[in-house]
């Protein structure tokens, strides 16, 4: 799921660099060419991620990612956990997601960078082995939990059932989720060999695929078999959910005003949801296209840019593993005063959006209730996803 090559990459690298290092002897015999830049001037350049600003932008890229995505999806595990009015099914299954991007994050990202600028694996047979694996483990379990909160939803809102899931079924569904996915996941990490490569007297090391027998067709069928899985299936499944349950939330006809202010909570519920599903599916796109791409037709390995395309739509797949936490905070007050709690813990929250508490309190119980230090209780009260029907 990384950008680690393949076995035909790697043959096909191995075909580049002795191109290269043989366009590279013809320019050196030729004395006659005036050429200030640090490459000849009829010396094709192979691979713009060795430029010094591609490296610096992928550097900036990377890291932005890998920073938003720890400090947010640490801080929606832990307001989901210190805070008990946060303790719902939905909120449980959000916390879900938001550990399989953390994995990503701190797991995958740095590594895959590092190999990016190098051009070559330095991390040993196990990491070889184990990065890969995690990032794929990772994939699975953010399509499965989208899908799982898509249905609970849909059980709830299309099917009016009341009784929502209980928090022990909850933590049994996250389990086999992590189960299942463990095991989609497990060619990733069979299936892959640590190799090293000379190149014209140099030696490189390499983590590519390799497949029964070298067949390169196994590699494809299971290429084309996770597109299905993680990508294509999930979002026909989650759609279908989605569509039925906006129709249901609009076609709502309110009987009482107490009612409708429930309705409207579950609709802001929803389009929260429906846009976490839309950052995902907009995100992994482009990835998912070029990899069925290669798959089709192997001679996408030698476009000039074929390395840079490939980091490209990995850099903007992985920006779904930081997104979600800005759009909690965003259309979900519940999210937003928890996160305004954290930052501003020896404050009261009065003095960081007073006109924002005021409109909230007004849709609380306890409108009189005084704000405290948020080290001694969660500070406010969490009532949007703490009812049973509008998780």
């Amino acid at each position: 799921m990384g950008p680690l090559e393949s076995e035909n990459e790697v043959n096909v690298t191995e075909e580049r660099e002795q191109g290269a290092a043989t366009d590279l002897k013809e320019w050196e015999g030729d004395t006659t060419t005036n050429y200030n830049g640090p490459y000849p001037a009829h010396f094709s350049i192979k691979d713009s991620t060795k430029l010094l600003g591609v490296q610096i932008t992928l550097i900036l890229a990377y890291c932005s990612i890998i920073f938003l995505g720890v400090m947010g999806n640490s801080l929606v595990i832990y307001v989901v956990i210190r805070y008990k009015n946060m303790a719902t099914v939905t909120n449980f299954f959000i916390a879900n997601l938001a550990v399989a991007d953390l994995m990503v994050n701190t797991l995958c990202l740095p590594f895959t960078l590092v190999y990016t600028l190098l051009g070559e694996w330095k991390f040993g047979s196990v990491l070889c082995h184990l990065l890969p694996y995690a990032q794929a483990l990772s994939v699975h379990v953010s399509t499965v939990t989208l899908t799982v909160i898509a249905l609970d939803r849909h059980r709830c809102i299309v099917y009016h059932l009341e009784s929502k899931i209980s928090k022990k079924r909850c933590f049994i569904i996250i389990s086999i989720t992590w189960l299942a996915s463990a095991v989609l996941a497990c060619p990733q990490a069979i299936f892959r060999e640590y190799i090293n490569i000379e190149l014209e007297g140099l030696k490189m090391q390499a983590c590519s695929e390799k497949w029964p027998n070298g067949n390169d067709n196994d590699g494809t069928l299971y290429s084309v078999s996770m597109l299905l899985l993680q990508y294509v299936l999930p979002l026909v499944i989650i759609c279908f959910a989605y569509i039925r349950i906006w129709t249901k939330l609009k076609n709502h006809v309110s009987p009482g005003g107490g009612n409708d202010h429930h309705h409207q909570r579950r609709r802001k519920t929803t389009k929260m949801l429906v846009m976490v599903v839309v950052v995902f599916a907009v995100s992994w796109l482009p990835f998912h296209v070029f990899q069925l791409a290669i798959d089709i037709d192997k001679n996408i390995f030698d476009l000039k840019e074929y390395k840079l395309l490939y980091t490209i739509f990995h850099v903007i797949a992985m920006c779904s593993t930081f997104v979600n936490p800005l759009v909690y905070g965003w259309m979900n007050k519940n999210y937003r005063y928890s996160f305004l709690t954290v930052f501003k813990c020896e404050q009261r929250l009065d003095s960081i959006h007073s006109k924002g508490i005021a409109r909230f309190r007004s849709n609380t119980r306890n409108e009189n209730t005084e704000v405290t230090n948020c080290l001694s209780s969660p500070a406010i009260q969490l009532t949007e996803v703490n009812q049973p029907t509008s998780v």
